[in-house]
């Protein structure tokens, strides 16, 4: 892979590879190489596809079929209507969600050799201005009705994208705005951009080849073997990278892509009966969403070959009842969407066991390097920092400041990213994830900053700072509580604060609870002490309406939800009288909720009903009269 000029590495850092001299006395380096590998296209197989098969399935959006010529021709119209208002090299920011749209879009940029940039259907204004403010984003493509103000009200092309179909947008544009752009441009080569947490407040961008990409869709076809006739989820959100490997893998194989209805993230059910309904072969999903599957029987009546998990720690292996392979998968964004991954079968010896599963060896063209503090290879066995390099690696932030803190360059092992993330190498190659050696966190399987989140709390007039820590449940599960300390004479409520920063963070960013504190307990280095801040709090927010515990006179089945919700929160103030979202509520936690609520009452409950429900009562109201046996001639 060939490297900007434009983005400098850190000066050379020793990385010795001499099994002799490894920081451990006398045992292997923790150093380790993929197959061979040689980078190839990613656009031309798609065209190659187009031209050898035009009439097979290229996306199945419910009853509608489009071949891999219908693919092409409309890819061909949105570039004709961009005609020369979008150059090769240009950042466009895509505002859409999983559907025909995005994937006619993904060609149409990559003809054109712009910079494919997912922002996700509906982009906070806030951040949506800072990565403008940034970046030198050409426009914004999405239905116009969500995007942020600036470019609703700007100049818009429109687009002839498919406005039909599961997620589809009510209309698309191209939006472009007046106002001035950013500086920084996507460097040579680069295929595609996402952000990424960044820890100064602002997110990163990180900028991906297509040859980098090509590496890591030849290994997905030959390991699961998609080929024609297969059918392959579009399912992973649009603002994390690993929708690109599902959206390219599908299209330079010549199967079929099919998008997923939003509710299969937050309901386990519906996800293995959208997978049966759609005689899905091969899928990728969040580890969150695929771990409560795990927890009970596995349908036997599904075609899927192959499930590619990752984004969490897997903390248990599948049971000898799982029918599909599943691959359970590791990689940055940095060194493009997976670098290692571990094939799990219901056959294997383990089947069943209680235990994390490893990331797995490295795939073909990456090399591992588990390095000490200094950057010297530790011996197998032993814990450090790993190191990632080979032909997965992006081309860098597209701050070039960044790109030099995290990309090393040296003689003996190559361009390496420094992960930050905690391994130990095993014998034979594979990895253990032992997790985060800085204060990065991952929840329901995206990496976040805390300093992100703090600067967006710290952007309101009513908060004078604000310290973000992390409390972690009995089964590892992380929440965010953020301790904001007001503005002089303000007296901000909680759940204003939280509305405040939805509109500048992802989902899993925005905290599940926030505590209005004086000040913030320090350690002897006069810093604030994160442990101690976060032992203050094992209620980190104090009901909203004082009186009585709602248990006190709840039903049998408000019992059931509340107590749920506030365990899976952990949040103990939460009552009966609060929304689900607004509790501090995510996909991740509905799923679960749902789950025990079957369980428990035999009622199974959709997403949208937890969600359209104007509070806990409500929603324990339904389960009661789905469960309640009607009178006879009723």
């Amino acid at each position: 892979m060939t490297q900007s000029p434009t983005l400098p590495v850190a000066p050379a850092t020793p990385v010795d590879t001499d099994p002799a001299t490894a920081h451990g006395a006398g045992t292997a380096p923790s150093v380790a190489h993929g197959p061979a590998a040689e980078p190839t296209g990613v656009l031309a197989r798609f065209e190659d596809r187009a031209r050898r098969d035009p009439q097979a399935p290229a996306v199945i959006d419910g009853a509608r079929i489009r071949t891999y010529q219908d693919l092409d021709a409309a890819a061909a119209r949105v570039v004709a209507a961009l005609g020369d208002r979008v150059r090769p090299g240009d950042l466009v920011g895509v505002c859409l969600d999983r559907s025909t749209a995005l994937v006619v879009t993904a060609v149409a940029l990559a003809r054109l050799g712009a910079v494919y940039l997912p922002l996700g259907p509906r982009p906070g204004e806030r951040r949506t201005r800072a990565v403008t403010e940034d970046l030198d984003v050409a426009c914004l493509i999405g239905d116009p009705a969500v995007l942020p103000e600036e470019h609703r009200s700007g100049e818009h092309a429109p687009l002839p994208l498919p406005t039909d179909g599961v997620n589809a947008p009510a209309a698309a544009v191209a939006a472009f705005t007046g106002s001035g752009r950013g500086t920084r441009r996507a460097p040579e080569g680069a295929l595609y951009a996402v952000l990424t947490s960044g820890s100064t407040g602002r997110p990163k961008a990180v900028a991906v080849a297509e040859t980098s990409l090509s590496v890591a869709l030849d290994w997905y076809r030959a390991e699961t073997g998609l080929a024609p006739g297969d059918r392959q989820s579009l399912l992973i959100g649009v603002a994390f990278d690993p929708h690109l490997l599902e959206l390219w893998a599908g299209l330079t194989s010549g199967a079929a892509l099919v998008p997923a209805p939003d509710d299969t993230r937050w309901d386990s059910h519906v996800l293995t009966d959208w997978w049966r309904d759609t005689g899905l072969t091969h899928a990728v999903a969040a580890t969150p969403t695929i771990e409560p599957l795990l927890d009970r029987p596995w349908p036997q009546d599904l075609k899927l070959r192959h499930l590619v998990v990752g984004g969490d720690r897997m903390r248990r292996r599948p049971g000898a009842d799982v029918t599909a392979t599943v691959h359970n998968a590791y990689g940055p964004a940095e060194a493009t969407v997976v670098t290692t991954t571990h094939a799990m079968r219901g056959t294997d010896p383990e089947a069943g066991d209680l235990t994390p599963p490893p990331i797995g060896t490295a795939l073909p063209g990456v090399t591992l390097v588990v390095t000490d503090d200094e950057g010297r290879p530790v011996a197998r066995g032993q814990d450090g920092e790993l190191r990632v390099g080979g032909h997965c690696l992006a081309l860098g932030y597209l701050d070039p400041g960044l790109t030099a803190e995290r990309f090393v360059e040296h003689p003996a092992a190559g361009r390496l990213y420094r992960t930050g993330d905690r391994v130990r190498m095993n014998a034979d190659g594979s990895l253990d994830f032992l997790g985060r050696l800085d204060d990065q966190v991952k929840i329901s399987g995206v990496r976040i900053e805390p300093a992100e989140v703090e600067a967006a709390f710290e952007q309101d007039h009513r908060v004078r700072s604000a310290v973000v820590t992390v409390l972690r449940d009995t089964s590892g599960h992380s929440r965010l509580v953020a301790h904001v300390r007001p503005a002089e004479g303000a007296e901000p409520a909680t759940g204003d604060l939280l509305a405040a920063v939805r509109a500048w963070l992802p989902e899993q960013a925005v905290p599940a609870a926030v505590r209005i504190v004086d000040g913030y307990p320090l350690d002897a280095n006069g810093k604030v002490d994160r442990a101690a801040l976060a032992a203050q709090a094992p209620d980190p927010v104090p009901s909203r309406t004082a009186g009585t515990d709602d248990l006190a006179d709840a039903t049998a089945t408000e019992r059931l939800v509340l107590t749920t919700v506030r365990d899976l929160l952990g949040r103990p103030g939460t009552r009966l009288g609060d929304h689900f979202t607004d509790a501090g509520g995510t996909s991740v936690v509905a799923a679960r909720l749902l789950a025990i609520v079957e369980r428990e009452t035999g009622v199974r409950p959709r997403a949208h009903e937890l969600l359209l429900s104007t509070d806990l009562r409500a929603f324990a109201a339904l389960l009661d009269q789905r469960r309640t046996p009607r009178p006879e001639g009723a």
